[in-house]
């Protein structure tokens, strides 16, 4: 069976030597060494301020939002994962929906403005499968109009423009640490920011509130993450590199297969060192989307229609005209993409979706 990721997991000998140090000395969670020792590593990796390594990346959006005190319109893209947009409704926001850019499949920022209204509170932008948003004019337009700035950057672990770490924008910058990421503590997420101010507060909100063992400095709840993941983490971190190269080399391997088929890829800009988080191809019809995702399927390869559908459409939102991400979505697939799959299998695939654009 071919999915559409893999998580890469490390040599059980290596993992074991981390949980023999959690065995003796019984200190599973509330931020033990690992705990630290994976924040050290990770804003070292990643050329950030302040990292907190919380429970998911789902949380790490909701505290983003609540950290802000953010109360009233978000400006948000419809083209991303459902947590994007639940995260915003669930912490009492509302979001509205401005359209992507048909290219690089993130948010318009030529459509912001005429989509903010003085309830309108924040912009937040997602990285989609890891291309960075056009930081500069939507970092303009949230100057301008006085506007909080927050990047879900899920899929944008490592990613960097001209040099320096996409996380690295706006106020705040969330990621995901899930198991069908490029970079997986099993379960986890971070919240990012070099706001010094903005960072204490984090930092007690994330502990629910606690100023000392006996004090609280506010309000706050239970985001932390255990010495267990961290561990994977400490283990994963050295690979990474070794990870972006080889899912470097499958995607090129895919190009050569797969484009002048008709098939569309989303436009990545020079300046920008990217991840390869994410092999995503968008067909000219969903109908001929169906057919290789029905034909692949059939060979028990599983690719996932990512972002399907437009979250402009969900039930519990206002919907507007989002009619590029709308077009967009039927007809979108990521194919699989992990650090070892082989060449074998991507002729494979690249044989099959072929069948279906020629039928």
């Amino acid at each position: 069976m071919i999915n559409v990721t893999k998580a890469y997991l490390p040599e059980l000998d290596e993992y074991y030597c981390y949980l023999k140090d959690i065995w003796e000395r019984c200190w599973l969670t509330n931020y033990g060494p690992l705990v630290v020792e994976l924040e050290k590593k990770l804003k070292e990796h990643l050329g950030v301020k302040h990292i907190f390594f919380v429970n998911n990346g789902t949380f790490a959006l909701q505290l983003a939002i609540r950290s802000l005190a953010l109360k009233g319109e978000i400006i948000t893209t419809p083209f991303s994962y459902v947590a994007t947009t639940s995260s915003i409704v669930w912490e009492g926001c509302a979001p509205v929906f401005v359209d992507i850019d048909r290219e690089s499949l993130c948010i318009d920022p030529e459509l912001i403005e005429a989509a903010i209204t003085p309830n309108t509170v924040a912009i937040l932008a997602t990285h989609v499968f890891g291309n960075p948003c056009d930081l500069e004019k939507i970092a303009a337009i949230a100057l301008k109009h006085d506007l909080k700035l927050l990047y879900d950057s899920a899929h944008a672990f490592g990613v960097k423009y001209y040099g320096k770490s996409v996380l690295n924008y706006g106020d705040i910058s969330t990621l995901s640490f899930h198991a069908t990421k490029l970079f997986h503590t099993v379960e986890g997420g971070a919240i990012i920011t070099d706001d010094d101010d903005l960072a204490f507060k984090i930092s007690y909100m994330v502990n629910f509130g606690h100023d000392g063992p006996e004090k609280f400095h506010g309000l706050g709840i239970n985001g932390k993450n255990s010495e267990f993941h961290a561990a994977m983490g400490l283990c994963v971190l050295p690979k990474v590199s070794c990870l972006m190269a080889k899912r470097k080399q499958i995607s090129e391997l895919y190009d050569s297969l797969l484009m002048g088929m008709g098939l569309k890829r989303p436009f990545i800009r020079d300046a920008v060192q990217y991840n390869y988080a994410y092999y995503p191809i968008i067909f000219p019809t969903e109908e001929k989307m169906l057919c290789a995702q029905k034909k692949l399927n059939a060979n028990d390869i599983f690719p996932r229609r990512y972002f399907y559908p437009a979250l402009s459409t969900l039930s519990y939102v206002k919907s507007n005209n989002s009619k590029v991400a709308e077009d967009i979505a039927p007809r979108i697939l990521c194919l699989p993409l992990y650090y070892d799959l082989t060449e074998e299998s991507v002729y494979q695939i690249a044989r099959i979706i072929k069948s279906c654009l020629l039928a």
